[in-house]
C-alpha cells in the first residue's frame, strides 16, 4: 500500500514493519488489521484495513458504508502511544528502547 501526505511518500513496500494488530474475524464489520512501520528516512505511520465500522469505514452510497484500507502517519510519541496499545513488550523496547524508563 501506498500514500502520499503532505508531500511525504508512505510505502509499505519499502518501510520496516514494527509489528501488527488484529481484531475480529473474516466479514466481521468491526474487523481490523493493522501494522505499524518505520520508512527508512525515520517516519512512522500505521497501514490497516478495517469494516465498515471502524475507522477505515468509507461511504459508497447514501447509508451505505463499507470497509477499506488507509495511512495515517504518526509522530514518533504517536507511534509508541500506537505500539503500547497493541504491541508486546520485546517489540517495543526493540523500536523505542531509548524512550522507555524503568519504573
Amino acid at each position: 500500500m501506498k500514500k502520499i501526505v503532505e508531500g511525504k511518500r508512505y510505502d509499505t513496500e519499502t518501510a520496516t514493519l514494527i509489528g501488527e494488530y488484529s481484531y475480529g474475524y473474516r466479514g466481521d464489520f468491526e474487523r481490523i488489521h493493522e501494522g505499524l512501520y518505520r520508512t527508512k528516512t525515520g517516519n512512522y505511520f500505521v497501514a490497516g484495513t478495517g469494516g465498515p465500522k471502524t475507522r477505515y469505514s468509507v461511504q459508497v452510497e447514501q447509508n451505505c458504508w463499507s470497509g477499506s484500507s488507509d495511512i495515517y502517519p504518526l509522530a514518533k510519541d504517536e507511534a509508541l502511544e500506537w505500539a503500547q496499545a497493541h504491541l508486546d513488550a520485546q517489540e517495543i523496547e526493540d523500536e523505542f528502547a531509548p524512550m522507555i524508563a524503568d519504573a
